[in-house]
């Protein structure tokens, strides 16, 4: 049975920055979890970034600048936190890899795992185009990213039914 890795927090796990749940409520989701396919993950905990935390964001670029060293990321209070990004990103390769997974459904708009809208760097709620670090090293190494808002992409790829 094919694996999908999912963010922990879209499963109800305390991992998000300010602590609150984001739990998703999809009966897909909750057939997936019931058969044993997802494997709960959360890169920036398990890169070493306590729960709450302050709010992070790429400042100038996306996933993929950070990875080519061209972008950092920064908390709201100051603190480069880049390495602790990219140390969850490589984790999350190693379950990809465990796992051989090759679906991850990852929260959008964050900074690891946004898969279209990240916010711009400037902490005034501003969206603009692009991944999070754990995005770009998923793609980069063949994985099929979706966010929390195309389970249906999700279902009909593996054949679930509609």
């Amino acid at each position: 049975m094919e694996k999908i890795l999912i963010s922990a927090c879209l499963m109800g796990d305390i991992v998000r920055y300010d602590g609150r749940q984001k739990k998703m409520d999809h009966v897909g989701v909750e057939k997936w979890e019931t058969q044993g396919r997802l494997v709960r993950f959360c890169p920036e905990v398990a890169g070493g970034l306590k729960t709450p935390r302050p709010p992070a964001e790429i400042v100038n670029g996306d996933g993929q600048d950070v990875l080519a060293q061209r972008a950092k990321l920064w908390t709201s209070a100051g603190e480069d936190v880049t390495p602790q990004f990219v140390r969850g990103a490589a984790m999350a390769l190693d379950l990809i890899k465990t796992h051989a997974i090759k679906i991850a459904i990852l929260k959008t708009k964050s900074p690891s795992c946004g898969s279209s809208l990240i916010y711009d760097g400037t902490f005034e709620n501003r969206l603009i185009a692009g991944m999070g670090v754990t995005t770009a090293v998923l793609r980069k190494n063949g994985v099929l990213v979706f966010s929390e808002y195309e389970i249906k992409a999700v279902t009909a790829l593996i054949n679930l039914g509609p």
